[in-house]
């Protein structure tokens, strides 16, 4: 704590070099509040990458069959690989422990969908209750396929509000019946999906339904797998591509494929390109933190060069308190008092500014790439603390030459 004369004092030295004081000032806060903005479009940026992952589950492996590009074991390239329901199940079994939803599927691309006058194509899928997660599927109306709906291959249907929309306008669907090339399904839910309209123009159907309509036997043209995954982003990924390897190596067994041979079966992690996505955001944060941190640092010199300035200016003072027995600590403790202040003033206002007009402007950015740019508590506070460090470090170098001064000499001093 200041007492008031120490205050006085202080606000009279700033006083007589106040031009330089409010140049030095200027340059701290700007230095502050182009720190803040770069970190609060640091984290938006790493939000609007959050948003876009959270369409569909993050923990998602797809998997897909695909044309072998290599001889093996006696067999021509070019041969078509057809995963079957056995196929879903094999894997299924075998890692249960770390599958949290799953689903195959049986995809007729651009079927013809009719309610009375009214007609679409749309994407139809046939799939399996866990769908509704990994798609992160949210329902509007009505209910989801459930295990009932496949086992007993029950002509049932859940539209996308996109479909909803084209073909009943404003009426409820729900229990209403649709054709799908002239066969009829009853509708029992609406789903909204987080990816948009794309993803809403799909009509989903038990697998097993689906199958049987379109003469698909037991074959399914995909499946996906969402993982139990641990807390730690690191060991998450480690433990997803364990097992990502570890099932397409049992499913190139199973059908003959050569263990090099990538276009046969392909098998796409999310949590790889998570990881990989995450790694170029922390890149852009500490990018932007080097930035930041050059402005303060430019803020800084400034502030050393005027306290040296003001040293300069106060020798025959400083030789007056040493001689009446002021020692080096106090003058030490002067000098530093007066360069935090002028740090924590600035950069404050700069912080205050910068805070400011992000939650101003935050609100209004519409990007799917930067959401809420915003800076936490803790980046706040970490910002406080390198301003004080900065503030003692400005000053040290002319506080300790302060110290140093004879008062024999500094009293000469005109």
């Amino acid at each position: 704590m200041f007492d008031i004369e120490r205050w006085q004092e202080i606000f009279e030295t700033l006083r007589k070099n106040k031009l330089r004081t409010f140049l030095t000032g200027l340059s701290v806060a700007s230095g502050i509040f182009i720190l803040v903005i770069l970190l609060g479009f640091s984290r938006g940026i790493q939000n609007g990458v959050t948003s876009q992952f959270q369409r569909d589950a993050s923990n998602l492996i797809s998997i897909w069959a695909g044309s072998t590009t290599k001889e093996y074991k006696g067999l021509n390239p070019g041969r078509q690989i057809h995963f079957k329901n056995n196929d879903f199940d094999a894997v299924s079994r075998k890692y249960a422990t770390n599958i949290e939803h799953k689903s195959s599927f049986y995809t007729i691309w651009g079927g013809l969908v009719n309610y009375k006058n009214e007609s679409g194509n749309y994407r139809i899928q046939g799939i399996l209750p866990g769908n509704q997660f990994i798609e992160n599927a949210d329902i509007g109306q009505g209910r989801f396929i459930n295990n009932a709906d496949v086992e007993g291959a029950k002509k049932v249907a859940v539209i996308g509000n996109r479909v909803k929309r084209d073909l009943f306008k404003d009426e409820d669907p729900i229990n209403k019946e649709i054709s799908l090339y002239g066969i009829s399904y009853k509708v029992v839910g609406v789903f909204f999906d987080p990816g948009g309209e794309r993803d809403e123009s799909k009509v989903f159907l038990p697998l097993s339904s689906a199958q049987r309509a379109f003469n698909g036997a037991d074959n399914i043209r995909n499946m996906m797998f969402t993982l139990n995954i641990s807390d730690n982003f690191d060991e998450a990924v480690a433990a997803s591509e364990q097992i990502t390897k570890a099932i397409e190596n049992d499913l190139k067994l199973r059908h003959i494929v050569a263990p090099d041979d990538t276009n046969a079966i392909r098998v796409y992690n999310t949590m790889e390109e998570a990881k990989q996505i995450y790694t170029l955001i922390s890149t852009i944060s500490a990018v932007f933190w080097f930035v930041g941190i050059g402005t303060i640092i430019a803020g800084v010199v400034g502030v050393g060069n005027i306290m040296l300035i003001i040293v300069k200016e106060r020798t025959k003072e400083i030789g007056i308190r040493k001689a009446l027995g002021a020692q080096p600590m106090s003058i030490v403790g002067m000098i530093l008092q007066e360069s935090v202040f002028v740090t924590m003033f600035s950069g404050l206002f700069g912080l205050i500014l910068g805070l400011g007009l992000l939650e101003l402007v935050g609100p209004l950015i519409e990007s799917d790439f930067i959401k809420y740019p915003q800076v936490d508590f803790n980046t706040a506070l970490t910002t406080v603390f390198i301003l004080v460090f900065a503030g003692a470090l400005a000053g040290f170098f002319p506080a300790y030459r302060a110290a140093q001064i004879k008062p024999i000499i500094a009293l000469r001093d005109e």
